[in-house]
């Protein structure tokens, strides 16, 4: 692997740092601006139960199914003027469903919207690697930060603004965020077409064989079983852990919820340090270590012990998503091309939501068959032990297309 030289961070990209914030932030602010407001917009009309499940399921299966479509996508488009595409559908989403008169159109505008975050949740690693190949590791702390933010700050105000104008204004406000997202990538799509027009960069030539050829290298599966990993962990955590919490560890349901609060805090501190730890200190075994170890301890804990430190099984299991960082840094980082960073970043984030669309469901007919919550934790402990041959693989300093050329000839 080459290093680009590193120049000043704000030398010339003034716009694709701000772009690349703004896109982070609205990408995450869209999907976590809903849930907060369902007894709100009961008021108006019925929300039902299955309605509130789809929309709670829908994500990882929509950033499954649109990763997939992104690489032919960014063919077409290139990639600024594709995530100016993603976020129109993101801001024309969230505008319908601030203007949902039912749940079948409140569920129609959330679907918009999570095609449209689908999208640029694969364009993030693409556009770090072109604009920032030199600040990998600090652009991603950047973006994976502002990611973590956007998704505590709804939360936090989604309620009071309501309370203080109405449901709609709620929602509708974050369409205003991802409008000025957009502002960006339309100077950069214009500076890139003209660029292109004048001869001062080529056009790129990318290859729709390079996604089918993520299949068949092992770095760019132990990158999806990572990420498969994190969400899995995270997904399942958010939909189950209050409950498992309240019926083992015999918390009240307030507390469970400040303990899942815990469980999301201990992203921020991961997704601050992890891409510089790898991006300069290349600790990408000891961080897969961490995160398999506070795994098992968390899970441990849960299932041996949960009624005598629930706070900290809680915070240890919260560390084990780190994963999540990680793997995003690494899709910069075990690319030489740019093409190969668009189709391991497609290849790495719709296999990873895919598996992670699974398991919630799936834990949540284990406990209801088993009465218990035992077996749901035990699968839950070897979904992390995927994690140990997946760090022996990515944790080597190589490429995918170093380990293509190594089984298959030229790139």
């Amino acid at each position: 692997m080459t290093s680009s030289p590193a120049r000043p961070l704000w030398q010339g990209r003034t716009l694709a740092l701000l772009g690349i914030v703004l896109f982070a932030f609205s990408l995450r602010s869209a999907v976590a601006s809903l849930s907060p407001l369902y007894d709100h917009i009961s008021e108006d009309f019925a929300v039902p139960a299955a309605v509130i499940g789809l929309i709670g399921t829908a994500p990882p299966a929509c950033y499954a199914v649109f990763g997939l479509l992104t690489p032919a996508l960014e063919r077409r488009f290139g990639l600024e003027r594709l995530a100016v595409t993603a976020m129109a559908v993101v801001v024309a989403g969230l505008i319908a469903r601030s203007l949902a008169p039912d749940s079948a159109l409140l569920l129609a505008g959330t679907a918009l919207v999570f095609a449209g975050v689908g999208t640029g949740n694969i364009l993030l690693p693409p556009l770090v690697k072109r604009y920032f190949p030199d600040r990998i590791g600090l652009m991603t702390t950047v973006y994976s930060t502002t990611m973590a933010v956007s998704t505590a700050l709804p939360a936090l105000i989604a309620v009071p603004v309501a309370d203080a104008s109405d449901w709609h204004f709620s929602l509708g406000l974050w369409a205003v965020f991802a409008i000025v997202a957009m502002i960006p990538w339309i100077g950069l799509a214009m500076r890139h077409r003209a660029a292109v027009e004048n001869g001062e960069e080529d056009v790129e030539d990318t290859s729709p064989r390079a996604f089918g050829r993520m299949w068949r290298v092992p770095l760019a599966w132990a990158l999806l079983v990572a990420f498969a990993v994190s969400s899995t962990i995270a997904y399942t955590s958010f939909a189950w852990l209050p409950s498992l919490l309240v019926d083992t560890a015999g918390v009240s349901p307030t507390t469970a919820g400040v303990l899942l609060s815990l469980f999301a805090f201990m992203g921020f501190p991961a997704s601050l340090a992890v891409p510089l730890l790898v991006s300069r200190w290349h600790a990408t075994r000891l961080l897969f270590g961490v995160a398999v170890f506070t795994g098992f301890a968390g899970i441990g804990g849960l299932l041996l012990a949960p009624a005598v430190a629930p706070w900290l099984w809680v915070a240890l299991l919260g560390l084990a998503p780190l994963l999540f960082p990680l793997a995003l840094v690494l899709l910069g980082i075990r690319t030489r091309t740019h093409e190969g960073v668009v189709a391991l970043s497609s290849f790495v984030q719709s296999g990873g939501y895919a598996v992670a669309a699974v398991f919630p469901l799936g834990i949540g007919l284990l406990h209801e068959a088993t009465g218990s919550w035992t077996g749901p934790l035990i699968l839950l402990a070897i979904v992390v032990a995927a994690a140990i041959p997946a760090g022996v693989v990515a944790a080597r300093p190589h490429t995918v297309e170093d380990d293509w050329e190594r089984r298959h000839g030229a790139w």
